[in-house]
């Protein structure tokens, strides 16, 4: 019996010595990846020339080992006399959890998928129609599209884990790390620099040109261009008890009624808005916060005046104490029809099945019914154009990046209670130490998640130089360049902005 327990102490040492030797082997870093092609374009009445190059670009630790990849595509003009003083724009989405697939094949990218504009139809099956970017800006500026960590095709390597690169804090510090890093190897520290980010990329825009001041190599951005902003997620949070969501929120729901011809009619959309932003200041304001000192008078006032602007039952907005959240608006705006609205963009319609659901069950039909022709261009566009082959799929998005997020930017330890994400701040604070900053912000006036009354509210606030900011808006939601029209009109914009 010695001998046996003898034997089994001996094979647990050896196991445990074994696992010991495992865990000191390095993990084989494979070789970046790089897939560079030759492209001409014609943008801003002039015939570009560029070098695509679509690349994985490591990051490494204090131990000068690798521990993630960033999957970037750069678009650089060649032929420039001197590139180091030339513009570049780095380009990224949001989520957390998406690629760059949405401002690629949507907006800024050479070439673009073809959907539905007037959001009418769903984007239907393969094949899709890709065009050239006619429109474009690389006449004006470089392009670099990232993939932030767990997207696209980036990915950690080694040792590296996704937890040092999923939280709001993480995700910027690496981003600024490869920005720095994409500069230093293309010779562009003297080039204007600027940030292209769409909802939650507004978040991670604000936090990286924070960051880029930081660790020794302060990098000083031109500008941000912000689009459908989410700085402050008080204002974008439609739940119960945020007073501040119900006012933020009131003006798209008007917007939103008056396209669907359910609020006012026989008046400009514009007209509409501004109405609706009055209502909200000076009476929805005063009255959500007196909550149970007003009288029923007034309830009723109130309730008839909501369901002017939002086109809903005033019984209904009784019942629901003068406080409708957004799914609830998106199921009861057209409920005789059986049709529940968009959250991304409140023209898109989808029939559902249960139509006295909480909100809508199938999803977003502003996502599900362009997702997958996005997601087939983006693919066809990479394997046929890029000539791009990789090992492994391209992740348009990953939920499992949003499950793990760490919303905190406090330090490890430090005493932190529960509050809304809000890099504003940080954007405010960066506008005052770099002068030159400036800021484009883009709202949908249809956008049921980043209401744009809610950009006004958070740009008038939380410390940011507005002189240095300009506002524009469009008739679609959150991807307003879906809508033919307002692409056209929001790439004019950007031109306008970078040419300032």
């Amino acid at each position: 019996m010695k001998n046996y327990y003898l034997t089994l102490t001996s094979c647990f040492f050896l196991f445990f010595s074994l696992a010991q030797e495992e865990e000191k082997k390095e993990v084989p870093i494979p070789l970046a990846q790089s897939f560079v092609t030759q492209h001409q374009i014609s943008n801003g009445g002039k015939t570009v020339s560029y070098t695509a190059t679509a690349a994985e670009h490591y990051l490494k630790d204090e131990k000068d080992l690798p521990v993630a990849a960033i999957w970037a595509i750069s678009y650089t003009k060649t032929g420039v006399a001197d590139p180091s003083k030339r513009p570049v724009t780095f380009v990224f989405n949001g989520g957390p959890g998406s690629a760059s697939v949405w401002l690629h094949m949507g907006l800024l990218g050479p070439q673009l998928v073809k959907v539905p504009s007037d959001a009418n139809a769903d984007d239907g099956a393969a094949p899709y129609q890709i065009m050239t970017n006619e429109q474009g800006i690389l006449d004006l500026t470089d392009l670099v599209f990232i993939d932030p960590v767990g997207t696209g095709y980036s990915r950690v390597l080694g040792k590296g884990k996704a937890a040092d690169y999923w939280g709001l804090k993480e995700d910027a510090t690496s981003i600024a790390k490869f920005m720095r890093q994409w500069v230093t190897e293309n010779n562009r520290w003297f080039s204007p620099k600027y940030i292209a980010g769409e909802s939650f990329g507004t978040t991670r825009a604000a936090a990286v040109a924070n960051a880029l001041e930081g660790d020794g190599q302060d990098m000083a951005l031109n500008g941000l261009i912000l689009i459908s902003q989410a700085l402050d997620y008080e204002g974008s949070t439609s739940i119960h008890d945020n007073i501040t969501s119900y006012l933020t929120y009131l003006p798209s729901m008007a917007a939103t009624a008056w396209y669907h011809k359910k609020a006012g009619q026989g008046k400009s959309l514009q007209d509409f808005v501004e109405e609706s932003r009055m209502f909200t200041y000076t009476t929805y304001a005063p009255a959500l916060y007196k909550g149970n000192l007003l009288s029923s008078s007034e309830k009723e006032s109130i309730a008839e005046k909501l369901g002017y602007f939002t086109g809903l039952d005033k019984a209904y907005i009784l019942k629901s104490n003068l406080r409708v959240l957004i799914p609830r608006f998106q199921k009861q705006l057209l409920a005789e029809k059986g049709l529940a609205i968009g959250r991304l963009d409140g023209r898109f319609m989808g029939d559902e099945a249960d139509d006295v659901a909480e909100g809508p069950h199938l999803g977003d039909p502003a996502s599900y019914q362009i997702s997958s022709a996005y997601t087939a261009a983006l693919n066809h566009y990479l394997a046929n154009t890029l000539k791009v082959k990789m090992d492994r799929p391209y992740l348009t998005s990953n939920d499992a990046i949003g499950e793990k997020w760490r919303w905190r930017m406090v330090p490890e330890g430090k005493y932190w209670e529960p509050m809304p994400v809000n890099t504003a701040r940080l954007l405010g604070d960066t506008m005052r130490r770099n002068t030159a900053m400036k800021v484009m912000v883009a709202s949908g006036y249809y956008d049921l998640i980043c209401p744009f009354f809610d950009a006004e509210y958070t740009f008038n606030r939380n410390g940011i130089v507005t002189e240095r900011v300009s506002f524009k808006y469009f008739e679609a939601g959150h991807m307003m360049y879906t809508h033919t029209p307002d692409y056209e009109q929001l790439t004019k914009d950007i031109r306008a902005f970078l040419n300032k």
